[in-house]
């Protein structure tokens, strides 16, 4: 009888402020992983240079066990050029990423894995009924939600979410991405059309607590629209075109109004808020525009996505950095 060969799974981990549990996110993977023993695995956990102790936590889980491999970023990047550096080392037939902080449902994980192992689907995300999370959160959840729906053509009914697992070949497409702003949700969607969510219970914080701020969001946002669409200057186009033709109607207006009514003297204040509005018009498309162009130089500059100081138990010397 001919064994088949085990599949292997690759755990990419972000890590940031979170020593109290990532040792137990790394073990509850061991747990879930033993439940089939058709399949390997591998934890990538990526340290996004976090200001407590969690290099050290990882440097222990991966002395006590190879398939542990640690990658100590220089500069915090945020979660997805970390995702970017863990994605560069893992080498499974299927990737998946997840929270360093004990919310992702684990439990679930094979029912996360059941669309792929089925062939229906190349990507699967946790959708999750009810966020547990602060309002906040949920806000900057729902703009950035709203947002790529816009500008990345999403289906209203497939949500983004930080537990994730998707096929090989989706993780060498998402790594040929070599701009500094990574939207890793994006980049999944972009690679296929076969994306699909998984519905469970998201879980409560018990652990830590949130560094996922409005801000955070916003830029998350502002990644997606500069580097996948062009919608953003459409609009520009679009609001110019508005606010010209706006100006016009109001200039005829204005001229006809002074014959009808020549002993109305001319208004002052009109004429002051119109000029505040389409100078706030121009300053804003002005700003949209210089948004671009500001990334398309750091992007000539070769800005890296993220750069290594050390790694431990990777079989090269450090992950394949972007250039």
């Amino acid at each position: 009888m001919i064994e088949m060969e085990q599949q292997r799974i690759s755990f990419v981990i972000p890590c940031y402020a979170s020593e109290g549990s990532v040792a137990l996110v790394m073990q509850e993977i061991r747990d879930t992983v033993a439940q089939r023993p058709e399949y390997d695995y591998e934890i990538v956990a990526v340290n996004d240079c976090s200001p407590d102790n969690v290099l050290e936590v990882l440097k222990a889980e991966a002395a006590a066990d190879r398939k542990v491999k640690v990658i100590d970023l220089a500069k915090n990047g945020g979660r997805h050029c970390a995702l970017m550096a863990g994605y560069h080392v893992a080498g499974g037939d299927y990737v998946a990423c997840l929270d360093d902080d004990c919310q992702c449902p684990l439990d679930r994980f094979w029912d996360l894995m059941a669309p792929l192992e089925s062939g229906k689907a190349d990507v699967a995300i946790a959708k999750y009924v009810k966020k547990k999370e602060s309002g906040i959160k949920s806000l900057g959840s729902w703009v950035n939600d709203v947002g790529s729906t816009w500008l990345l053509d999403k289906p209203r009914d497939l949500r983004f979410s930080n537990f994730a697992v998707m096929r090989r070949f989706i993780r060498n497409q998402v790594i040929k991405y070599q701009n500094p702003y990574p939207y890793v949700s994006g980049l999944m969607f972009q690679a296929s059309s076969r994306v699909v969510n998984v519905v469970m219970e998201d879980r409560e914080r018990t652990i830590g607590q949130g560094h996922y701020t409005l801000r955070k969001s916003l830029a998350l946002l502002t990644n997606a629209f500069t580097s996948f669409s062009i919608k953003p200057l459409r609009l520009a186009i679009y609001a110019g075109c508005l606010c010209a033709l706006a100006g016009f109607g109001y200039g005829i207006w204005t001229v006809v109004h002074r014959l009808l009514h020549p002993l109305i003297p001319a208004g002052y204040s009109s004429m002051m808020a119109a000029l505040l509005f389409l100078g706030g018009m121009i300053m804003v498309l002005l700003g949209i525009i210089g948004e671009y162009i500001g990334r398309i130089y750091i992007c000539i500059n070769n800005a890296p996505q993220f750069v290594v100081r050390q790694t431990f138990n990777v079989d090269k010397e450090e992950p394949a950095e972007v250039e």
